[in-house]
């Protein structure tokens, strides 16, 4: 989307599967920055029985229990079109459950391999304890979205391969368990920041706007969720 005329068609995937820690936040809060800005959106929601649109803007993933994850990873690989769609060029967040099931592979409750969808170049399994905490860390400089917080709860470890890189670099918290967080292949983000993470990091939600809208997006007050982030950026450094 280049032309601001048109809306923004943001896709929340499956949220009968993956909204464990309230991840609409994200679909509201990507949706209100952009309409703040003048920029029109359209939000689809698509359940786990539905197809799943290939000409969407913003794709929107949330966490999940382990089977959930497992049948959401299923039903995306046999229906195809959120690969499509990436591969197209479309953007696509996915947090936790979902970070994991973009994956080219994670692991089920006995840490045995199961396919992902395979638009993000990372592997993950279970590690032998579980994060749980407020986490930090700071974002690849040449993204420019700074400094992020988030809660984290999960006990996936995982691998960033070749193709893609990691999305940061932890100050607090376990992230991908070798002192990054998250990862990033073209306008694939993955992470494992709740909290939701793009009403307590306005930075991560602009970069995907821009992504999408093809240019540097018109600043707006503080109060649209700036505050909320330095105060949770200071609570979680203690």
């Amino acid at each position: 989307m280049t032309d601001t005329s048109s809306a923004l068609r943001i896709v929340w995937i499956y949220p009968d599967l993956l909204s464990t820690y309230g991840d609409q936040g994200n679909v509201l809060v990507l949706k209100r920055r952009a309409e703040l800005r003048g920029i029109p959106t359209e939000t689809v929601q698509v359940l786990s029985s539905d197809p799943v649109p290939e000409q969407g803007d913003v794709y929107l993933l949330g966490g999940g229990e382990d089977r959930p994850q497992i049948l959401a990873a299923q039903r995306l690989r046999a229906d195809g079109g959120l690969k499509r769609a990436a591969e197209a060029g479309a953007a696509v967040l996915a947090v936790c459950a979902g970070y994991q099931i973009v994956g080219e592979s994670f692991g089920d409750d006995d840490d045995n391999p199961l396919a992902g969808v395979g638009i993000l170049d990372v592997r993950s399994g279970r590690g032998q304890t579980r994060a749980v905490g407020e986490i930090v860390a700071d974002v690849d400089p040449a993204l420019g979205a700074g400094r992020i917080t988030g809660f984290e709860n999960h006990q996936g470890r995982t691998a960033v391969g070749p193709s893609a890189r990691p999305l940061s670099t932890t100050a607090t918290g376990i992230g991908n368990g070798d002192g990054t967080e998250g990862a990033v292949q073209g306008q694939v983000v993955g992470t494992y920041l709740h909290g939701p993470a793009l009403p307590r990091n306005p930075a991560l939600a602009d970069m995907l706007l821009s992504w999408r809208v093809g240019g540097e997006l018109a600043p707006l007050p503080p109060a649209w969720g700036e505050r909320l982030h330095e105060e949770r950026l200071a609570a979680a450094l203690g």
